[in-house]
């Protein structure tokens, strides 16, 4: 992976996250709508990994939804103070 490609990846997954905090934060989806949609992503690249794709990038992909998840949670307990 190049550079730009990390930088480019990086600027998605800040992107995403945002979105995802908005909409649990706006009540758009609920905490356990958007742990099971996360939990779909880290699913799917923990297949990946299983296959040999791409050495410890899907592992590094699942740990940063992992940390996305935690966020997740935070959002939507402030949320319903």
């Amino acid at each position: 992976m190049t550079a730009e490609d990390g930088a480019a990846g990086m600027a998605a997954l800040s992107i995403c996250e945002s979105l995802v905090i908005a909409m649990v934060e706006k009540g758009l989806l609920t905490v356990e709508e958007a742990r099971g949609v996360l939990e779909d992503a880290a699913a799917a690249h923990l297949r990946q990994e299983t296959a040999g794709l791409a050495d410890g990038y899907q592992q590094n992909a699942v740990r940063a939804i992992e940390r996305l998840v935690l966020q997740v949670d935070a959002a939507g307990q402030s949320g319903r103070r």
